[in-house]
């Protein structure tokens, strides 16, 4: 009986040591970090987030894809403050590959000018271009249906911002203190919802172009 009780326990200790070796490998396995021509991506599967960049400067071009170590990976998303704080950056092309820009994302890069926007992108996540005080124009691709909290807060150098007819939210603080928007141009025909204080701190001489069919809807909301 006591041989029989050892036996068992020895092949559940077995069992559980191989689950254990099993989940730590697929786990170190399901995602790790790569750096491709000076950017670090987490690679996982056959898709590629960029992460945490560092201090990027110049103008850079995100890639459709990469390849590391024999093996391409499309890039789909631009993860958690991955250019955040990167002041010498001047300018941002993102591919149509990329469907997700992550919270935070470029937070803070004072020096970014432009930055294009693919159709690909479904939302702009909060505070992603939240402190891009050099950025002056922008436009937000009809893909977009929803503009997060604090996504372009204190862009004091924006003068004129581009608003689709698929965009349903705008969150808030969105456009706070964008002291030099002189033209928004929304297409949506159907209002958008909009946080508090959406648009605070606008001059007050900015105008608002909207299409003529929704003219009363956007007078009474």
């Amino acid at each position: 009986i006591i041989i029989e009780i050892m036996k068992k326990r020895f092949t559940a200790c077995l069992t559980t040591l191989i689950l254990s070796v099993f989940f730590s490998i697929s786990a170190s396995a399901s995602a790790y970090y790569a750096w491709v021509d000076g950017i670090r991506y987490e690679i996982s599967e056959t898709t590629a987030t960029v992460t945490l960049v560092g201090d990027y400067s110049g103008d850079i071009v995100i890639p459709e894809s990469i390849t590391f170590e024999n093996s391409k990976y499309s890039v789909t998303s631009i993860g958690y403050r991955a250019f955040d704080g990167c002041r010498g950056l001047t300018s941002v092309t993102i591919p149509n590959s990329v469907t997700s820009i992550g919270y935070r994302a470029f937070e803070d890069c004072i020096g970014l000018t432009s930055v294009t926007i693919p159709n690909s992108v479904t939302s702009i996540e909060n505070g992603v271009f939240n402190g891009c005080s050099s950025l002056t124009s922008v436009t937000i691709p009809n893909s977009v249906t929803s503009i997060g909290n604090s996504a372009f807060a204190f862009c004091s150098s924006l003068t004129s911002v581009t608003i689709p007819n698929s965009v349903t939210s705008i969150g808030v603080r969105a456009f706070l203190d964008c002291v030099n928007i002189e033209n928004v141009y929304c297409y949506a025909e159907e209002v958008p919802s909009a946080g508090y204080n959406a648009f605070d701190g606008f001059s007050k001489n900015a105008t608002l172009y909207v299409p003529a069919s929704a003219i009363e809807a956007y007078k009474t909301t």
